[in-house]
């Protein structure tokens, strides 16, 4: 509660200072005092907050990624970055600002002010998972202020091209026959990675120990794995999958897709293959504010990201990435990312699966 208070309170000091400068300016006279006031009084928060709409932004913005460069996460930044250029006055310049899966940026962007300067490209491991499975996290999932959904990452489980294992029941019979004997390759324990396969195994009614976790340092390594056949498959984003998947080197069993990727048109989906569990995990990309961004910037980021939803450059960087554009409004946003939450949530207290 008093969070909640600090933050409503920032929101309206910034208001104040930002649509009535007269009302900090300070008092020599009587008549001036009650001039000041006069200003105070006329300067409601409605009137305050359409100034401020209206002269946001006057300097560059920030869009932290709480990931390292050259990921899933800063690409989808740098191609929101780029499109926002066209659209706003003011540039927005990426900061990575990677570490404890994601937390340490996004509490950097927590702890800013509302003011809509400092954003936060938010993902999936950082904004659900691990407010989901880890007990000591600094922030919850509704600590911050959701602009947008801007696109979803689906994940493909793969095999080496080699491999003997032609379709998805192929690889979870072999499990089942050889309980612990397969292994798979994750980026740590309770990522999206894991998750994926977790869901997979429970869907088939296995034990989470049927297959052996193999962990490496990021998705690149755990695909890496796979390709040199030191684990039999793994579960991954597709940006990390599909160049080798073209080029034969991976053979794709499932999509969580509820339709078949463009991309992979021949790649069953998760209902295809008999279990739809899997459509509910997948990798994605939103853009929000630290908590408090008063109402008339979430308006105005909402109205952006739906001229950038349109924009045919942004629309072909999405696609480039193996991402699928998804905008969403902000209030379908907040509701998509309960959705996630609870699903993790649920997830970890079944499987016993918590982050230490």
């Amino acid at each position: 509660m008093k969070r909640i208070a600090s933050s409503a309170m920032r929101a309206y000091t910034w208001l104040r200072r930002r649509a009535c400068p007269l009302a900090h300016a300070p008092l020599a006279r009587t008549t001036a005092a009650a001039r000041h006031t006069a200003a105070i009084l006329a300067c409601t928060l409605p009137a305050c907050a359409a100034a401020a709409d209206a002269r946001y932004p006057d300097h560059p913005m920030t869009i932290v990624v709480p990931f390292s460069a050259g990921g899933d996460a800063d690409l989808a930044a740098r191609n929101l970055a780029k499109a926002v250029q066209a659209m706003l006055p003011q540039p927005m310049v990426v900061l990575n600002k990677g570490g404890a899966n994601g937390a340490i940026g996004s509490m950097f962007v927590r702890e800013a002010a509302p003011d809509g300067y400092t954003l936060l490209l938010a993902r999936v491991g950082s904004q659900a998972i691990l407010p989901a499975l880890q007990s000591d996290l600094k922030y919850q999932w509704n600590d911050f202020t959701p602009l947008g959904l801007l696109d979803l990452n689906p994940m493909v489980c793969v095999v080496n091209g080699d491999a003997p294992y032609r379709t998805l029941r192929d690889l979870v019979d072999a499990i089942r026959t050889q309980p612990g004997k397969l292994n798979y390759s994750t980026s740590g324990p309770a990522t999206v990675l894991n998750l994926a396969t977790q869901i997979l195994l429970d869907a088939a009614g296995l034990p989470p120990q049927a297959a052996a976790q193999i962990v490496y340092k990021g998705g690149g390594e755990a695909t890496a794995a796979v390709l040199s056949k030191e684990v039999q498959f793994s579960c991954n984003n597709v940006t990390a999958l599909i160049g080798n998947v073209k080029a034969g080197r991976l053979r794709a069993l499932v999509t969580t897709t509820a339709q078949r990727l463009p991309e992979l048109p021949d790649v069953p989906t998760a209902k295809e293959t008999g279990y739809p569990q899997l459509e509910h995990i997948s990798g994605w990309s939103a853009l929000y504010g630290p908590p408090g961004m008063p109402a008339p910037l979430v308006r105005q980021w909402a109205d952006v990201l739906q001229r950038v939803a349109k924009d045919p450059n942004w629309l072909a960087g999405v696609q480039n990435i193996g991402s699928i554009p998804n905008v969403m409004a902000p209030a379908a946003t907040t509701r998509f990312a309960q959705e996630q939450y609870l699903l993790f949530r649920d997830l970890g207290k079944k499987l016993d699966i918590q982050i230490k």
